[in-house]
């Protein structure tokens, strides 16, 4: 198997810059996704149920390896970091293709299992690409694994409000969410492990990836403008005397906020 994860900044101390219209991930310090710590829990407990083994695979800077080593403190057997100067400003097409690339050199694999979302972008669109970038089946939003059965995993997930029961045939791809599980800590001989560990790394060259497909280069979508709601003001009114007509104005300011 093979764990996605990445290192995200502390969301609830860093500050968006409204001029660029992105996270300043200078204002606070770095974390690995903690959707991404659900799919390492969820790695764990099929290693633990029928055995096998996972790894871990991240891009993103240099400073992403202590994400990765927090991977392999909670278990992983390896991990390998995508970090290149071309691959800096991707969007999440751009991301899938490199990710894609990189499990393609590295695999195959049975499973490959990946956070919902990452809590900087919150698009939830990385592993559906990765996975149609395979080729491969792809259950996401996973909240329930129910067992094994052969050549599948069979799965739970909320669609529509309902909890819907898949099987997933091998090789595939999962996202996970939150209520899948609750993340153990690592242990003191796990992280005495990750600190020993070396951790891969592999660029453009590696992953026979060309500048135009990675990258801000090779990213369809740009922030054009970004927004900042302000905060809804309070309108109101008041009425005396007459409670008929009072009551019928009510009803008339509730209709055309559409409340009734």
């Amino acid at each position: 198997m093979l764990v996605l994860v990445k290192q995200v900044p502390d969301m609830e101390h860093v500050r968006f810059d409204a001029e660029r219209g992105a996270i300043d991930r200078a204002s606070a310090g770095v974390e690995i996704n903690p959707f991404d710590l659900n799919a390492l829990e969820a790695a764990r407990w099929i290693v633990s149920s029928i055995g096998g083994s996972f790894s871990a695979l991240s891009m993103g800077p240099e400073s992403a390896e202590a994400a990765l080593r927090d991977a392999v403190a909670l278990g992983a057997s390896g991990a390998t970091l995508l970090t290149h100067a071309a691959f800096r400003g991707a969007d999440t097409l751009s991301t899938a293709r490199t990710l894609a690339a990189a499990i393609r050199k590295l695999g195959p694999f049975d499973l490959v299992i990946a956070g919902e979302k990452s809590v900087d972008s919150d698009t939830g669109q990385v592993g559906a690409m990765t996975a149609g970038l395979l080729g491969i089946a792809c259950v996401t939003g996973v909240e329930r694994v129910r067992g094994t059965s052969g050549d599948r995993m069979l799965l739970s997930a909320e669609r529509w409000g309902r909890s819907c029961d898949f099987e997933l045939r091998y090789p595939g791809l999962i996202t996970v969410t939150k209520n899948l599980n609750t993340p153990a800590p690592a242990s003191l001989s796990g992280k005495l492990r990750a600190a020993k560990t070396p951790i891969a790394r592999m660029g453009l060259e590696e992953l026979g990836l060309s500048v135009e497909t990675v990258g801000a280069a090779g990213s369809p979508t740009r922030v054009v403008k970004v927004t900042i709601p302000g905060e809804p003001g309070r309108d109101g009114a008041k009425w005396e005397g007459d409670l008929p007509a009072a009551l019928d104005e009510l009803s008339k300011a509730l209709a055309a906020r559409r409340i009734v």
